[in-house]
């Protein structure tokens, strides 16, 4: 399977990509004497990338474990090298996950699914950078 995608210039340091899907983002960056943005930074969508890819990772696999959650988010930083070009040379993946009755084991078996079988961004990222994971659960209280 192949993506294509087209990127079109809008003027400035302003860009708009299009997506198989059929959607576009805009793309820009910080530019000095400019306040306003009017885009996303590429770099920052690389980690959003790997966040999405392993998030339908997970939600899908929890899904098929009949396992009910309250609420998900994925928290991603990364570090960039000091010289051109710039990339980031670790990363480390926060999954937080909240519920009253939270079933550890299968919250940590469907990120570890994807993380070492089923996210492809996530394999992309291992061939320039390193990554760390870490599970953390917000157990609400039942009133």
């Amino acid at each position: 399977m192949s993506h294509k995608i087209t990127t079109h210039w809008k003027g400035g340091l302003t860009f708009e990509s299009d997506n198989p899907s059929g959607k576009s983002v805009i793309m820009d960056t910080d530019i000095e004497g400019q306040n306003e943005r009017f885009g996303l930074s590429p770099k920052a969508m690389m980690l959003s990338s790997l966040a999405g890819c392993s998030g339908l990772d997970v939600i899908s696999t929890l899904d098929k474990m009949k396992e009910e959650i309250d609420d998900f988010k994925i928290e991603v930083s990364g570090e960039l090298t000091d010289e051109h070009p710039k990339y980031y040379h670790s990363v480390v993946v926060d999954y937080h996950f909240y519920g009253s009755d939270l079933n550890k084991k299968k919250c940590e078996r469907a990120v570890n699914l994807s993380v070492d079988k089923y996210c492809g961004v996530m394999e992309m990222f291992r061939r320039f950078a390193e990554i760390k994971t870490n599970i953390i659960y917000h157990i609400a209280t039942k009133r």
